[in-house]
């Protein structure tokens, strides 16, 4: 599945039992939609409701569609499409300047915006734009089409009508904003202060469409991305103090730079040139999450190591995001890291060591700000999505490529396991890691090695510990920690390495600590060999010069009786 930056929920309701489906409420606001369909169920107002999550596929431009709520009485017999009103829901002009409207004009015209660096806001308050899309042929045509077939299947009724329709509005809409712009209706903020023009026309019946058209038209002067989020921010800097005129001012800053964040391509302009993904990923997780985050950064170094240096631009947009006043700017950035978490392209390519590493940091960041602008359920079902390129074959032959013994291998695949997220995914991962355990190539590098059969073991032993720790489930972890005891075994017998202990001309303390190191896993992996290994401990701690010895040295008897403690719970 493939997911988009476009996330939203939509409340359908039926008000009788004869009525088809009909859709209330369309809102990015999970909350929202679930309160409100329960409010109408509670209050009579409806004999049935549901609830559905609506995820953009970036693929194929479609929407997704799962049910998160339902009740009262659903349609009975052959499912039918949802109906919505028989109306389009943009009628008027007006109407083109809600977030939904936006973000759909955003979809229709996705070529032709980035082609000419913009966004919806942009083309819907800026004259200049709005006739060269005029003139453009037959970019607007399209875009007609495009949303007029969907809309008359959905209803049932001809796609001419629509096309009529959606052409007309789109006619309307260009003229006025033309006329507007000749008749000088909007504000000039070259001759008059932000300040003054929000409390000028704080109480207009188009307030917002008149000091967007101001706040575009002034951007309409910067070249690049950075260069008109600069110029948001020195107008958000100069808005009115409180009150009404601010919030007014402020509303209309967050429209136009929850637009620029929200692209998916050309942030570089942004965050300066040489970022991966990743690292522009984790910019933007920075930056909408930027007082968890600075916060995280100070206790955990290798988020800090992580993460890219701001520049100026990014420092100021911090500061702002960083207060209550741009909610959907850090919810723009958020969709858009979402997106790209769930989307083909690599975050480190030519580094699946470092792609690992991006990815269990950009967790931690949106996990610290979970609850803000995103669900902690789709942070865990945007990184299982991310999780699935990671036990790739593609992508484990390129990360174990460095590495020359199955010993690193197998500590690179629980590394790997540790990081992956989604119960498929850590058993795919596993598969790999019990492959490489099973191998004559690792059996060999144990059994025939230069290094000592002590050293051999402890190796052994941190793998078995590591295969406890990193999350798989016992049925996955337990074959593989059998085989490596196995191994262990085999090693352990040629050498004869707790037979050498047990009579060796070491003082009896010394034998005695090995072989309960040994027995409790730490220098050999629990199976046969840390049996073994207590046996022998047990009947060397019998023995009287032992514990002779342990008289005179009372330090070794506080860590010999914590070792026998812990073999005696062992084997309880």
């Amino acid at each position: 599945m493939s997911m988009s930056a476009q996330i939203h929920y939509e409340l359908y309701t039926r008000k009788g039992r004869t009525d088809d489906w009909s859709l209330e409420l369309a809102t990015e606001d999970r909350g929202q939609a679930v309160t409100t369909a329960e409010t109408m169920m509670a209050q009579g107002k409806a004999i049935g409701v549901k609830v559905t999550k609506e995820t953009l596929n970036s693929e194929s431009r479609e929407f997704q569609t799962i049910n998160i709520l339902t009740l009262g009485e659903q349609s009975s017999g052959k499912k039918k499409k949802a109906r919505e009103h028989i109306e389009p829901l943009c009628m008027a002009p007006q109407d083109l300047y809600t977030s939904h409207a936006r973000d759909r004009i955003g979809r229709l015209l996705e070529g032709w915006l980035s082609a000419n660096g913009i966004t919806p806001f942009e083309l819907l308050h800026r004259a200049d734009l709005a006739e060269l899309l005029e003139s453009s042929g037959t970019e607007l045509q399209h875009a007609v089409q495009k949303i007029a077939v969907p809309e008359a299947q959905a209803r049932g009724t001809g796609v001419h009508e629509f096309v009529r329709s959606f052409q007309s509005l789109a006619d309307r809409s260009i003229q006025r904003l033309i006329k507007d712009a000749r008749q000088k209706a909007f504000p000039n903020l070259a001759t008059e202060s932000f300040a003054d023009a929000a409390q000028r026309i704080c109480h207009h019946p188009e307030r917002g469409y008149l000091l967007g058209c101001a706040v575009a038209n002034a951007m309409a002067l910067a070249k690049s991305r950075r260069e008109k989020i600069q110029s948001l921010l020195v107008l958000a800097s100069s808005a009115p103090a409180a009150g009404p005129p601010r919030a007014l001012a402020l509303g209309v800053i967050e429209q136009a730079l929850s637009e620029q964040l929200a692209s998916r391509t050309g942030l570089e302009d942004l965050f300066g040139a040489g970022h991966d993904l990743g690292a522009r990923l984790a910019i933007m997780t920075r930056l909408a999450f930027h007082k968890n985050v600075e916060a995280l950064m100070k206790i955990e170094p290798r988020m800090a190591k992580a993460m890219p240096d701001f520049n100026a631009t990014c420092n100021d947009l911090a500061k702002w995001l960083a207060t209550e006043d741009f909610l959907d700017v850090r919810t723009a950035l958020a969709k858009n890291v979402m997106a790209e978490l769930v989307g083909q392209r690599r975050l480190r390519p030519g580094d699946p060591a470092g792609e690992i590493e991006i990815i269990r940091v950009l967790a931690m960041a949106l996990t610290a700000g979970a609850g803000d602008t995103i669900l902690p359920e789709d942070i865990q079902e945007a990184f299982t999505l991310r999780s699935r390129m990671l036990v790739t074959a593609d992508f484990i032959e390129d990360y174990l490529k460095p590495s020359r013994f199955a010993f690193d291998d197998a500590m690179s695949m629980i590394y790997l396991v540790e990081n992956v997220i989604g119960a498929a995914n850590k058993r795919q991962a596993a598969r790999y890691l019990s492959a490489g355990v099973a191998s004559m190539r690792f059996e060999n590098e144990f059994r025939f090695s230069v290094e000592t059969a002590r050293a051999r073991l402890q190796s052994l032993a941190k793998l078995h510990r590591s295969l406890s720790r990193c999350g798989l489930a016992p049925e996955d972890a337990k074959p593989i920690q059998a085989k490596i005891a196995a191994v262990a075994t085999q090693t352990e017998s040629e050498a004869k390495l707790i037979q050498q202990l047990a009579r060796a001309q070491k003082a009896p303390v010394q034998r005695l600590i090995l072989l309960l190191e040994m027995a409790i896993g730490e220098a050999a992996p629990l199976g046969p060999v840390s049996e073994k290994a207590a046996t022998e401990a047990l009947k060397l701690a019998r023995q009287d010069d032992l514990r002779s010895e342990l008289v005179k040295n009372p330090d070794q008897t506080a860590l010999v009786r914590t070792l026998l403690q812990q073999v005696t719970r062992a084997a309880a």
